[in-house]
C-alpha cells in the first residue's frame, strides 16, 4: 500500500479520512481544501463518485493521489497561489466542478453576534439560500440554524440528494452552518440532512427561511434570487402613510387567492399573480375597495388549511407563481392606489416532517412541553416565543413581507390563541406563567418588538390584530403598554350584528341592543368591522344565507346590513363573494359564484357594495373620526318596538355631517320625524331600497328639508320615509 508523504499524514489522519470519506465528519473544513506547509500548497479534495481525482490550475493538472483507507479521498501538491477546478471520473466518464472546502466563509463577525443574540432584524439577509459571487465565483451561499446538529449537510439534485458531499461550516456558538456551492444558481431544488445530537438522521428538512418551495405535496425549497426586482412604485410608498391612517377611509376586500377565480378549461387551475394583478386589481379598483387583504400566501403544504398551516414562511407559495411574480400583484395594485395585506401566521405551524418541528433533533422553534408547545384545536406545533432565536425569526418574517415585497400591512391571525397559555385547554392542561397567571408574557413580548420594529423601520404600513377577547390596549402603542398593533377585529360587533340580522323581524325588538353595544366600546381600540372568510364557512352558511324571509327580503335585510355597516364607525372589511350575496358558504375548492352577476338582485347587492364604498371614500365625516368618540352621535338608540335606529357621524370642523337611519322591519315607516344637527337640505346620499340595488325604489324624492323644529334632542327635524328593510344616509348640503 502506497504511503502518504509527511505533510499529508500531518493534516488528516487515517480516521478523518474514514469520517471523511463516510460523511460522519463534524467539520470538513478543517480538512478538506488547500492547506499550506512548508512553503507548499497540499490539497485534500473528496468526492463520493469519483474513481480519480484531479485538479487543475492554469499552470497544471495535477492528478490526485488516493488516501489509504479512504478512496474517495484524494490528496496531491497544487501550484501554490493558483486557483484550481476539480475533475473526477469513473467508469468511463468525467465531469469538473469548483471545490466548495476551498472558499471561506460568508458570513461575517456581526451578523454572526447579531444572530447569537437574537437581533438581527433582517435575518433572511443572512440565513437560507443566496445567489452570489463570492471570491471571484457564482454560486449560492446556503446558512441555516441548527444550533444541536452533529452535522448539517445541503443536499439536492447538484449532487444527487447525497449528505457526504456538502457538509456545512458550523459557525461558532450561533448554531448557524453555512457553505457557498459553486454552480448553483436559481431554481435548484434543495433541502437540508440533519443529524441530530443523538446521532440520528432527520427527515429531510425545508429551508425554514427559504424564498421558493416545490409545488405541494413535493416539499423541497428551491433557491430563488429575490434581488434587484426594480420597483417602480416610489410615489405610493412615499403617499401610503395618509392611506392607512386612523383618518383615512378603510375599506378591506379580503381574498383567498386559490378560489377568487379558476381556469375551468385548464384543469380548473388557480388562477396566477400575474392573471390576478390584472383581473382581480382591476375588479377591486372598479369596486373601491382600498385595500386587498389576502388569506396566508407564505408557503404550506395543505390546501384545506387555506394557508393557515405554514411551513415556508419566506417563500410566497408556488402555487401562484414565482416571487417575483407575486411582486408584480403588489406593484400593480400600487398602480391602482390599493394597498396590500397579508395574512401572517406567527401563532403555530404544522407537524409535517419537513417542516419545522423537532428542527435540529430537538424541540427547536417549538416547547419541548406539549403543554405550552401543542395547540390542541389544530393538531399543529406552538413558537417557543421566549427564545430570543425564534422571537427573532418571527420579527425579521414579518420586515421581510413588508420590505422585500413592499407589502402595506399584516393581519396577525389568531392572536387570542398566542396571549392566553390556557387558551381552548383545561385545567392541568397548561403551565402558568412565571408570576402563575394565563398570560403568555413571552407572546406578548414577541408581539410587542414585532410592532415596534416594523413600525419604526417601515414608514406608512398597518399592523392588524385578529384578538376575539377583551384583552387590553391591542392597539395601543407599545410605550404606552399596548400591544402596538394599528388596528383589531372588532369580533364581538361582528358576533353581536349578525346574530341579530340572522332573527326574523318581528323577534329582533328582543334583541334590539344587539345592535348597539357595540358603541359602548367602539373607540376602545381603532376597530376594523370585519365580515370575514370565517363568518361564510363550517355550516355558517353565507351572508344571504344568514338572511331571514322569502327571497326579496333576504336580499333586502343584507342590503340594509351593509348599509348599518358602512355607516358605523369603523373600518370596514368583506370577504370576497360576499359583494354579490353568494346564496351557498364559501368552498376554498372552488371559487365565486360569478354568473351570479347576471341576475338584478345579485347585481344590485354588488352595486350597494360599490357605491358604499365611493360614499364612504368621498365623505370624512363617514370615515376621518372612524376611531375617535366625538365623530359619533346617537339620534335614536331605543326604539326597539320599530326596530330603527339612527345616528350622526361627524368627521372634522368643516366636514358636512351625515346622518344614518336603519328600520329593520318589513314595515314601510312614512313620515318618521327625526332629529337632525341643523336646518336645511339633507340629500339622500344612499338608500339601500333604490330600483338600482333591487329594492322597491321607496324614499324620499332625493333628500328632506329640515326645519327648526328640535326633535331626539338634536336643533332640527325632518319627516323621513324608511323604506322595509333599509339604511337611508343623509348628507347635509345647507
Amino acid at each position: 500500500m502506497k504511503s502518504r508523504p509527511e505533510p499529508i499524514a500531518s493534516l488528516i489522519t487515517e480516521e478523518t479520512a474514514r469520517r471523511i470519506a463516510d460523511g460522519t465528519h463534524d467539520d470538513p473544513f478543517s480538512v478538506l481544501g488547500p492547506h499550506e506547509t512548508d512553503g507548499k500548497t497540499w490539497l485534500i479534495a473528496h468526492d463520493p463518485g469519483a474513481q480519480s481525482l484531479a485538479a487543475e490550475t492554469p499552470s497544471a493538472t495535477v492528478e490526485l493521489s488516493p488516501l489509504p483507507g479512504a478512496p474517495t479521498v484524494f490528496y496531491g501538491e497544487i501550484p501554490s497561489g493558483e486557483p484550481y477546478r476539480l475533475r473526477g471520473s469513473a467508469d468511463g466518464k468525467s465531469w469538473e466542478f469548483d471545490d466548495p472546502y476551498r472558499f471561506g466563509p460568508v458570513i461575517g463577525e456581526m451578523d454572526e453576534y447579531l444572530i447569537g443574540e437574537g437581533t438581527h432584524r433582517r435575518l433572511w439577509k443572512v440565513l437560507g439560500a443566496h445567489v452570489i459571487t463570492h471570491e471571484g465565483t457564482n454560486g449560492t451561499h446556503f446558512a441555516v440554524w441548527a444550533p444541536s446538529a452533529q452535522r448539517v449537510s445541503v443536499v439536492g439534485e447538484f449532487n444527487w440528494w447525497d449528505g457526504r458531499r456538502h457538509i456545512m461550516r458550523r459557525r461558532g456558538s450561533t448554531g448557524v452552518w453555512e457553505i457557498f456551492i459553486p454552480g448553483v444558481g436559481e431554481g435548484t431544488h434543495y433541502k437540508y440532512r440533519i443529524v441530530g445530537p443523538d446521532g440520528t438522521v432527520q427527515p429531510l428538512k425545508a429551508d425554514p427561511v427559504g424564498f421558493g418551495s416545490q409545488h405541494p405535496p413535493e416539499n423541497a425549497s428551491i433557491v430563488r434570487d429575490i434581488g434587484g426586482y426594480g420597483w417602480k412604485d416610489d410615489s405610493w410608498m412615499e403617499e401610503r402613510a395618509g392611506r392607512d391612517a386612523r383618518t383615512a377611509p378603510i375599506s378591506v376586500y379580503e381574498v383567498h387567492l386559490g378560489s377568487w377565480k379558476r381556469r375551468h378549461d385548464e384543469d380548473n387551475r388557480m388562477i396566477s399573480y400575474k392573471e390576478a394583478a390584472v383581473e382581480l386589481v382591476d375588479y377591486v379598483h372598479d369596486m373601491g375597495f382600498t385595500h386587498i387583504e389576502f388569506l396566508p400566501l407564505s408557503e404550506y403544504p395543505f390546501d384545506g388549511s387555506w394557508g393557515y398551516q405554514p411551513v415556508g414562511l419566506y417563500a410566497p407559495t408556488i402555487r401562484h407563481g414565482p416571487p417575483h411574480e407575486f411582486r408584480d400583484l403588489v406593484e400593480a395594485a400600487h398602480e391602482k392606489d390599493i394597498g396590500i395585506i397579508l395574512d401572517w401566521v406567527p401563532g403555530h405551524f404544522p407537524t409535517d416532517p419537513h417542516g419545522l418541528g423537532r428542527f435540529d433533533g430537538t424541540a427547536l422553534y417549538e416547547h419541548a412541553d406539549p403543554r405550552e408547545g401543542f395547540h390542541q384545536d389544530w393538531n399543529t406545533l406552538i413558537f417557543n416565543y421566549g427564545r430570543v432565536e425564534v422571537a427573532n425569526y418571527l420579527v425579521s418574517n414579518a420586515l421581510y413581507w413588508l420590505e422585500e415585497y413592499h407589502v402595506d400591512g399584516l393581519r396577525v391571525d389568531a392572536v387570542a390563541s398566542m396571549l392566553y397559555r390556557d387558551y381552548s385547554r383545561k385545567e392541568g392542561e397548561w403551565v402558568p406563567n412565571k408570576h402563575g397567571g394565563r398570560e403568555n408574557l413571552e407572546a406578548i413580548a414577541m408581539l410587542q418588538r414585532m410592532n415596534t420594529t416594523v413600525y419604526g423601520e417601515v414608514g406608512g404600513i398597518m399592523t392588524v390584530a385578529e384578538e376575539s377577547t377583551s384583552f387590553p390596549g391591542v392597539s395601543r402603542p407599545v410605550d404606552s403598554g399596548g400591544l402596538g398593533f394599528g388596528y383589531k377585529w372588532n369580533m364581538g360587533w361582528m358576533n353581536d350584528t349578525l346574530d341579530y340580522i340572522g332573527r326574523e323581524p318581528i323577534h329582533r325588538k328582543f334583541h334590539h341592543h344587539q345592535m348597539t353595544f357595540g358603541l359602548h366600546y367602539a373607540f376602545s381600540e381603532n376597530f376594523i368591522l370585519p365580515i370575514s372568510h370565517d363568518e361564510v364557512v363550517h355550516g355558517k352558511g353565507s351572508m344571504l344565507g344568514r338572511m331571514p324571509g322569502d327571497e326579496w327580503e333576504r336580499f333586502a335585510n343584507l342590503r340594509a346590513y351593509y348599509g348599518f355597516m358602512w355607516a358605523h364607525p369603523g373600518k370596514k372589511l368583506l370577504f370576497m363573494g360576499c359583494e354579490i350575496a353568494q346564496p351557498t358558504e364559501w368552498n376554498h375548492e372552488g371559487e365565486v359564484a360569478w354568473e351570479l352577476t347576471q341576475y338584478p338582485n345579485h347585481q344590485g347587492v354588488q352595486r350597494l357594495v360599490r357605491d358604499l364604498n365611493t360614499l364612504y371614500r368621498a365623505t370624512p365625516a363617514l370615515h376621518v373620526k372612524d376611531c375617535e368618540s366625538d365623530g359619533f352621535q346617537w339620534i335614536e338608540a331605543n326604539a326597539s318596538e320599530d326596530s330603527i335606529y339612527a345616528w350622526i357621524r361627524l368627521g372634522g370642523p368643516d366636514d358636512p355631517p351625515v346622518v344614518a337611519i336603519c328600520n329593520f322591519t318589513p314595515v314601510e315607516r312614512r313620515d318618521w320625524l327625526c332629529g337632525l344637527p341643523a336646518a336645511g337640505r339633507w340629500r339622500e346620499a344612499l338608500n339601500t331600497d333604490a330600483d338600482i340595488y333591487g329594492g322597491g325604489n321607496r324614499g324620499n324624492m332625493g333628500g328632506v328639508t329640515a326645519t327648526g323644529e328640535g326633535h331626539h334632542g338634536q336643533p332640527a327635524s325632518a319627516r323621513v320615509t324608511l323604506p322595509p328593510l333599509s339604511t337611508v344616509i343623509l348628507a347635509f348640503e345647507a
